[in-house]
């Protein structure tokens, strides 16, 4: 079925299609802005001491009535036993005294009284240092990679990859910023983790395009060389993706709720990545060299005439 497909001749499908959910993207950024988790605006620490042990679950449904399913859940005590204990920790976003106090409530009706031995408010764990190095870290991720790719391919190749790898961290911000999910700090490590899986699968495309280019007909056009490339190399990105959409699904559905939001990050990643260096990075690079193709004929053509 792929052997026999076009994907460079849909590169205006694909073109406009993404086109459109980076504009959708950013501008759910832009009015809907990001939930910022406590990692980066600070919290609240409530602490629970219980006449008997339990268990995280226990005590994460408790919290399901105020929407706090997320918080961050520590057990500790003299008594603690596996993975239970009687004295609880529960750090979450900032609440008022009010809200403290029925958070409190709602978790003593579902596990059973308790001693609330703390509530304190606490500043945010990665202050604005920390999140402008880990900026300027990715910043310099992305100019190594640029440079990588230009040393071993060249530089029409690092700009396509670099364009389909913005593609698909924009996509993951876009759904995030929509549904205002919580973003913290393995949201920064999942965005890291989709950033190298969308380089390997456009390296794999273009180091076949690059073995190529030596073996095919100089009458080949870019176009059908980018074709043959992904066609040799289709059947190996969608076996990746498979397994790995299989892992971190089961991830999702059954790793429990802190989890749940890094796992997202990666599934919107994954899925993106394969798309979008099989059908944008390919698609921009052939473009390119088409358009630079066509500048060199016609600037050819004029000088001859003007030597006529």
């Amino acid at each position: 079925m792929f052997n026999s497909f076009d994907f460079i001749g849909k590169r205006k499908i694909w073109f406009g299609f993404s086109g459109l959910l980076i504009i959708l993207s950013v501008v759910s950024i832009i009015l809907f802005r990001f939930n910022w988790g406590i990692d980066f605006t600070g919290g609240t620490i409530l602490e629970l001491a219980f006449p008997k042990n339990v268990t995280v679950e226990e005590v994460r449904d408790g919290l399901r009535a105020d929407g706090l399913e997320t918080a961050i859940i520590q057990l500790s005590g003299s008594n603690m036993q596996g993975e239970s204990g009687d004295d609880v920790i529960i750090r979450t976003r900032n609440l008022s005294a009010e809200e403290a106090q029925t958070v409190v409530s709602h978790v003593k009706d579902k596990v059973g009284e308790a001693e609330v031995k703390r509530i304190e408010t606490v500043g945010a764990v990665i202050g604005s240092e920390v999140t402008k190095n880990t900026l300027l870290n990715v910043i310099l991720s992305f100019g190594a990679m640029i440079l990588y790719m230009s040393i071993r391919f060249e530089h029409r190749i690092a700009l396509s990859a670099i364009v389909a790898i913005c593609h698909d961290i924009l996509m993951v911000l876009g759904v995030f910023a929509f549904f205002h999910l919580e973003v913290d700090a393995s949201f920064l490590a999942a965005i890291l983790t989709v950033l190298g899986y969308s380089m390997n699968e456009s390296v794999v495309i273009f180091d076949r395009i690059r073995e190529a280019i030596h073996t095919h007909r100089r009458t080949d056009s870019f176009a059908k060389l980018a074709n043959d490339s992904i066609h040799q190399t289709i059947r190996r990105s969608l076996y990746t993706l498979t397994t790995t959409l299989f892992c971190v699904a089961s991830l999702y559905f059954f790793g429990g709720d802190t989890t749940r939001n890094f796992a997202l990050v990666m599934l919107i990643g994954f899925i993106s990545g394969a798309y979008s260096s099989v059908c944008v990075a390919t698609s921009l690079w052939v473009t390119w060299h088409e358009h630079t193709g066509s500048s060199r004929n016609a600037s050819s053509r004029e000088e001859k005439r003007s030597k006529a």
